[in-house]
């Protein structure tokens, strides 16, 4: 491939290959000194079966010279990153790069690196998208990226066990992985009793530590068979598969606790499904969408339905169904839409933010139901900046406005206290005001037995 000029942000530290933007597709180009791993495993057919199990992005390769080859592989609509990631989203890509790593020493290769960000979620499930991560198993060699599954995987997950979802978060700031000292920091000082948690954390912290001021490391041979290999895949394996969270969170129940009756909850999917479904939209970024209980009635006409919410609870929730269901079309995102994930890494465009992947996946339409008065009432943002935040997004909005009376809006004013009377702007007549200046209104119903008023909004021309 000739032009560098689209190379991707991300894309610089491999020297096997990298990945570039051409029009609208990604390809990945891969650089002479991995063209003999690469014969290698087209020659054992190692791709074949993970990409028909939808373990890895299925490729195809699309040019081959002296200088590169390329690689077209099935395109994902938005790539996500492991801090907007539930738990058990997290877990499935964790336990899905030791079932990468076991296949990939049966074939005499190995993952030489285990990266989160090597793995995103596609059609329902976990993929692995980083073709020139395996290389050849050298025999009696340890795991050449088993720090970094830890620090990547196993860290954040056993913080989150102990800590609570929010850990998870730390991967953020976090680009390379949580350092095990801090990991091990972290944790209650009986977790070395654990012999797993001995050996793969609070050991290894050891060790680092032992080692830090070392201004010329020796090099010291460390052998591991195998078997010893696959012994340490089981055992991590077997303990993240049994992880779970301890926490509770505020909204992870909230359809049972909202105070809809069974008639307005009905007239909303009703209403929702008209205009979506009828307008032909086949896109739809549902923010504040809990567990997906309304983006599953679009469902079956939609090409992808991506449902966000700040309660990490619901967003398990969410990819619980998406499981069960098969759902292929359905993408959970914990996402805080007062603090979305910005870009990070090299030149913060590393990895881009989550508003910079959304508008580039081009919603088709947005729902925000049941968030206005959240976004306004608990994050103060007023009513333009949030009609702005909407319209730099999509261009028809389905929005929903509590009124004053609604018990969630009394809920919310009344932890005010003192400054309840600063939020007088809090009503229906400002909250139009305020759209009209981005939006037109094309049609507004009120959702029968409750205190709420549906909007289909279009952005001005």
């Amino acid at each position: 491939m000739k032009s560098k000029a689209h190379r991707h942000p991300a894309s610089f530290r491999d020297p096997s290959g990298y990945i570039v933007n051409e029009g609208s597709s990604i390809k990945r180009v891969i650089n002479p000194i991995y063209f003999p791993v690469y014969d290698a495993l087209c020659k054992e057919d190692f791709f074949t079966p993970l990409f028909k199990a939808k373990l890895l992005i299925p490729h195809l390769e699309q040019e081959r010279t002296d200088e590169s080859i390329v690689l077209l592989p099935e395109q994902i609509q938005l790539v996500t990153y492991p801090y907007e990631w539930s738990f058990h989203q997290y877990k499935q890509a964790a336990l899905l790069t030791l079932k990468l790593q076991n296949y990939a020493l049966d074939r005499d290769f190995s993952l030489k690196d285990a990266s989160a960000y090597n793995v995103t979620y596609h059609r329902g499930r976990p993929v692995f998208i980083d073709t020139l991560s395996f290389d050849f198993y050298q025999k009696d060699s340890p795991w050449r990226a088993y720090k970094q599954f830890i620090s990547h995987f196993f860290a954040p997950l056993v913080l989150a066990h102990y800590h609570g979802a929010e850990a998870l978060k730390m991967m953020q700031t976090h680009i390379d992985g949580i350092p095990v000292a801090l990991a091990a920091s972290m944790l209650p000082k009986r977790t070395k009793l654990s012999p797993t948690l001995y050996t793969n954390i609070h050991l290894m912290a050891k060790m680092e530590a032992k080692h830090n001021d070392e201004y010329k490391p020796k090099s010291r041979e460390i052998k591991l068979s195998k078997k010893g290999l696959r012994n340490l895949l089981r055992s991590l394996y077997d303990y993240i598969d049994k992880l779970e969270l301890k926490e509770q969170t505020e909204w992870g129940d909230y359809y049972n606790k909202t105070n809809y009756q069974p008639e307005a909850f009905n007239f909303k999917k009703e209403q929702i499904q008209k205009w979506i479904t009828g307008g032909g939209l086949r896109r739809v970024l549902d923010i504040g969408g809990n567990d997906g209980t309304f983006a599953r009635v679009l469902l079956k006409d939609l090409d992808l339905a991506v449902v966000a919410d700040i309660d990490h609870t619901a967003v398990d929730l969410n990819f619980a169904q998406v499981q069960t269901n098969k759902e292929v079309n359905m993408l959970p995102l914990w996402f805080d839409v007062a603090q979305p994930s910005p870009g990070i890494g090299w030149s913060n465009n590393e990895r881009d933010s989550i508003l910079k992947r959304l508008s580039a996946w081009g919603p088709q339409a947005v729902l925000a139901l049941a968030v206005i008065h959240h976004m306004t009432l608990s994050g103060n943002i007023p009513f333009e900046d949030s009609a702005r935040f909407f319209a730099d997004l999509t261009s028809v909005l389905v929005i929903e406005f509590p009124k004053r009376h609604d018990s969630w809006v009394d809920s919310l004013l009344q932890r005010k206290r003192e400054f309840i009377n600063h939020f007088d702007h809090y009503n229906q007549e400002e909250f139009e005001q305020a759209y009209k200046a981005y939006f037109t209104i094309e049609e507004k119903v009120e959702i029968p037995g409750s205190h709420r008023v549906l909007y289909l909004m279009k952005t001005r021309e």
